[in-house]
């Protein structure tokens, strides 16, 4: 694909560490995929992101990802203006793709004109200062968790769902094994750390109620003190605060307890059932460097719609539609979904709806443990 990186042109040094003006090749760009070097392309310019890395925004790991690929797409998808980011962009530009080289890094450009604007829930004033203020007084004051830590986990899926070391809702800690390619690696490598043939059966016995009561409260306290978050740690404590000088006349500081671990251990059978149906059953692999659409849809899958899986899930049911369409009230989803599907057989892309089920990646653990 690529010539070894070799210059087209000679040109002068530039701060960034790279060549200003310099031509480069896609051979040349993959090797600056390492944590203390890091390349990547915009609209086919080359930047070295090595040290402004860290002081990214949106997170070091969200630009980490896409050291040594093509980040456009996830560059336009993320960010509502990127005109105003270019600016940050400009001491970082080392050079671009040569003319005979492909867009995306692959053996064909991927499709073009597919809008993912993720910012989620931070989408709905044009200007993000507000969009940051209500996010942090709705998950900070309304819920007790952090708007940081939230949006990190968020734009890591967003960015690379279902890939391993990089979506951090795919990190099972070894309770669980998911996918086809995860289940027989630990089976080659006898690792059995639970018995993951039965997976399928104690899912809803440890992941669903100890997933927000317990797993995601220490992730939560602890990126708020490593990152000296002082700003969302008040949000957060101003949540308990609240919560406690309502209920604890009522029902003692014990019983406000008990009430509070019972509503979180409801709430997350709920959100493991909303966020987890729609990506556990699809494909979940090491990084393949798809390009964008396709690492979406073939990380996403619909559920089937019903009028109870529409009001449980808030009509997120519909994920695919919701990938592609963050921005979209979800009450219209149903009505876009037979133009997506259209879509997607016109131009011979799967369009998915499944089931949610550990079985399969249980026995195909069981099988590579006894077999292989």
């Amino acid at each position: 694909m690529g010539g070894g990186g070799q210059l087209t042109e000679p040109v002068e040094t530039s701060a960034c560490g790279g060549r200003a003006a310099s031509v480069y090749t896609w051979d040349e760009v993959q090797k600056h995929c390492h944590r203390n070097d890091q390349w990547l392309v915009i609209n086919r310019k080359v930047y070295n992101v090595t040290q402004w890395a860290k002081r990214h925004p949106g997170g070091l790991r969200v630009i980490s990802h896409y050291a040594g690929e093509d980040a456009t797409e996830a560059f336009l998808a993320f960010h509502p203006n990127p005109k105003l980011v270019q600016k940050f962009l400009k001491p970082l530009l080392i050079g671009e793709l040569a003319v005979t080289e492909p867009s995306q890094d692959r053996n064909k450009n991927a499709q073009a004109g597919w809008l993912q604007h993720d910012f989620g829930h931070l989408s709905v004033f044009k200007l993000s200062r507000w969009n940051h203020i209500f996010h942090k007084f709705i998950i900070g004051h309304l819920k007790g968790a952090s708007g940081n830590w939230w949006n990190h986990r968020h734009f890591q899926h967003h960015a690379k769902p279902n890939v391993f070391s990089k979506d951090p809702d795919v990190n099972m800690l070894h309770v669980f094994v998911v996918g086809d390619i995860q289940p027989v690696e630990y089976g080659i490598k006898k690792i059995k750390y639970m018995p993951y043939h039965h997976q399928h059966q104690y899912f809803f016995l440890v992941g669903p109620p100890l997933l927000i009561p317990v797993y995601f409260h220490i992730q939560i306290l602890r990126a708020m003190f490593s990152r000296r978050d002082w700003v969302d740690l008040a949000w957060s404590m101003s949540y308990y605060l609240r919560y406690f000088c309502c209920y604890a006349p009522f029902y003692g500081l014990l019983g406000s307890v008990a009430l509070i671990s019972f509503v979180r251990f409801l709430e997350s059978h709920w959100f493991v059932w909303v966020t987890q149906m729609n990506h556990l059953p699809m494909n979940i692999d090491h990084e393949k460097q798809q390009d964008w659409l396709s690492m979406q849809l073939s990380a996403t899958c619909n559920i089937e719609q019903s009028c109870f899986n529409d009001w449980f899930s808030g009509h997120l049911n519909f994920q695919i539609e919701h990938h592609l369409f963050p921005t979209m009230p979800r009450h219209n989803y149903q009505v876009l979904a037979p133009l997506v599907r259209a879509l997607c057989e016109k131009h011979s892309i799967p369009y998915q709806e499944k089931t949610l089920s550990l079985k399969n990646s249980g026995d195909l653990w069981m099988d590579a443990y006894l077999h292989k």
